[in-house]
């Protein structure tokens, strides 16, 4: 099935959003509402959607700091994350903003979404997968349809880079090995839409990732 991805870039981090829609549908979704959540109303606006869901990868203040605006302009869309980061949402000091001066906190959580669940929304099935490391909780999101598979992956995998794993909750062996037992076995073509940066691919990042090249 046919299906738009969006990109839109916040600053100060450079964080990527992302909404999602069917074509000929106006439900979508949208992930990881960043600083600037003007810019995804505007983008929203221009395609005609409105969000039957808003999505986090995880709770670091730059993926998260959009909620409560999209949550105040859709009172309807539920906001969801994974279990072990929804305690993010409303400590500054767990999603670090409390660090930098600018405490950011989110409406919490409508639901909790855990390892293998698929969540279904604006004709998505999308399913959970956890791979901490860069926070305690972190996820992904998968689609898989005769087009072929996608993977929102918020800060996971970058195009030529990892996640960071030196934050509080952070761990760079189990982020290599949510990375290499999740995420390599999936098909080389798969498309990695990540939090930050270009979008890549499984295949490129096994063959030239310098933290994790190999699969081993």
């Amino acid at each position: 099935m046919a299906r738009n991805i969006r990109s839109i870039e916040s600053q100060p981090f450079g964080e990527n959003t992302y909404v999602l829609w069917r074509p000929g549908r106006t439900d979508c979704l949208v992930v990881d509402p960043g600083f600037e959540p003007e810019l995804i109303l505007e983008a929203l606006k221009e395609e005609g959607l409105t969000p039957a869901a808003i999505l986090n990868t995880h709770g670091h203040s730059d993926h998260i700091a959009g909620n409560e605006a999209m949550k105040q302009w859709y009172p309807a869309a539920p906001l969801l994350i994974g279990a072990g980061d929804a305690a993010m949402l409303t400590d500054p000091m767990l999603n670090l903003s409390g660090f930098f001066g600018d405490p950011i906190v989110s409406p919490p959580a409508d639901r909790l979404l855990n390892e293998g669940e698929v969540f279904e929304a604006a004709g998505f099935a999308l399913e959970i997968l956890e791979i901490p490391g860069h926070s305690p909780g972190h996820i992904v999101f998968v689609l898989r349809d005769p087009e072929g598979v996608d993977v929102i992956g918020g800060d996971v995998l970058f195009a030529g880079s990892i996640g960071r794993t030196d934050f509080p909750g952070g761990s760079l062996p189990r982020l290599l090995s949510g990375i290499r037992t999740k995420l390599w076995p999936m098909p080389d073509t798969t498309r990695v839409f990540p939090g930050h940066g270009p979008p890549t691919t499984v295949g490129e990042e096994k063959r030239s990732n310098p933290f994790c090249a190999g699969g081993g």
